[in-house]
């Protein structure tokens, strides 16, 4: 029988992030997504909640805590609730630590790993989405070409979140064996950052373009196997930061419409704003038990890309129907930025096309 009760260790830990993301983050949305910037110092403060560090060896310097796909669900959900930038700019980290956990050779770990775990935030992140039409994850377009014992790569990769501050990017790439991920240092030559992009949603998240032309790296910077947990795990993250988006958008909605009155009545007592309120609130728990499911199947060990995809793919829809509905429940105010259901939907709708942005 499937349970999702959470532990008292979960529990504890969904608090504290909530809690965090109360009374830090919701605070730092708007200003944040309107500036571009993210205070360093709230990014301290979520460093210390040791959502990166915890899963790391204690031999290497972490907490050497057990990763658990339910955690990182429930954790994920508070801050996408928060706000999906600054969510995603804590996390980020996480993209370069976690498959090298996984996958990775123990020299990797040492060599690495331990960048990870100090007082201070350290950037780190993945370079997956590539810039062209119909990107699929099982064709990429980057190469890596052995090439006198050193790998070369090249291609061109987008939606790379700290690109310019991390110490190290795993690069994704189509390798002479099938795909694989490359451990490249800050400063690599032949990598090269461009501008800041500038996108719809996403406004507080630094996210860059990356050119990759014969650069070099060792050999022992690949990191290869069977990627299928790790892109499980990432769809896993994905649906639950949509599903914290959504809820947010559907509680403010909610609060709005008991609030808001009519000819003397509040419109959510309307039949109309009532029904679709109702339907957003189903929509957002049938997706929270799709991503629970697939959660609760990686923990166990078991095969969840059936469930990872349901959850992932129905995320994406879910959480652009319901942001637009809390709109359209604010009607002419939910347009502008007084509101933060404007900002929800512009975050909301870049999940159809996120890919790899996020780990569990």
């Amino acid at each position: 029988m499937i349970s999702f009760e959470p532990t008292e260790e979960q529990q504890q830990v969904r608090d504290a992030v909530a809690s965090f993301a109360t009374e830090q983050i919701r605070p730092a949305a708007r200003e944040a997504d309107e500036t571009g910037h993210i205070p360093g110092a709230l990014v301290q403060q979520g460093w210390e909640l040791g959502l990166v560090q915890s899963a790391i060896p204690e031999a290497l310097g972490g907490y050497g805590d057990q990763r658990l796909a339910i955690t990182s669900a429930l954790v994920c959900e508070e801050l996408g609730w928060a706000d999906l930038s600054i969510a995603l700019h804590m996390l980020a980290p996480r993209l370069a630590v976690y498959p090298i956990l996984e996958l990775g050779s123990d020299a990797q770990r040492q060599e690495v790993l331990p960048a990870y775990t100090g007082a201070q935030f350290a950037a780190g992140t993945a370079a997956v989405m590539e810039p062209r039409f119909n990107f699929d994850l099982a064709e990429l377009t980057t190469t890596a070409t052995r090439r006198n014992g050193d790998v070369v790569l090249s291609g061109s990769k987008c939606y790379v979140p700290l690109a310019a501050e991390a110490q190290h990017i795993l690069v994704y790439a189509r390798g002479e064996q099938g795909l694989a991920a490359y451990i490249v240092p800050r400063g690599t030559a032949g990598l090269s950052i461009g501008e800041r992009e500038q996108n719809m949603g996403l406004k507080g998240l630094a996210t860059y373009e990356l050119q990759l032309e014969n650069c070099r790296v060792p050999a022992s910077a690949e990191i290869a196997g069977d990627f299928t947990a790790l892109f499980n795990r990432s769809r896993v993250a994905l649906a639950s930061l949509a599903v914290g988006v959504a809820r947010a958008a559907f509680e403010y909605a909610r609060d709005y419409a008991k609030d808001r009155k009519a000819f003397g009545v509040a419109i959510g007592r309307k039949q109309a704003i009532a029904f679709m309120l109702a339907e957003m609130a189903i929509e957002i728990d049938a997706t929270r038990l799709l991503t629970w499911e697939a959660a609760w199947k990686i923990d166990r060990g078991e095969d969840a890309t059936r469930e990872a995809c349901l959850a992932r793919n129905y995320a994406a829809n879910m959480v652009l129907k319901v942001t637009d509905n809390a709109v359209q429940v604010l009607g002419g105010h939910g347009y502008i930025r007084d509101h933060l259901v404007e900002l929800f939907l512009r975050n909301g709708r870049g999940f159809a096309v996120f890919e790899g942005l996020a780990i569990a």
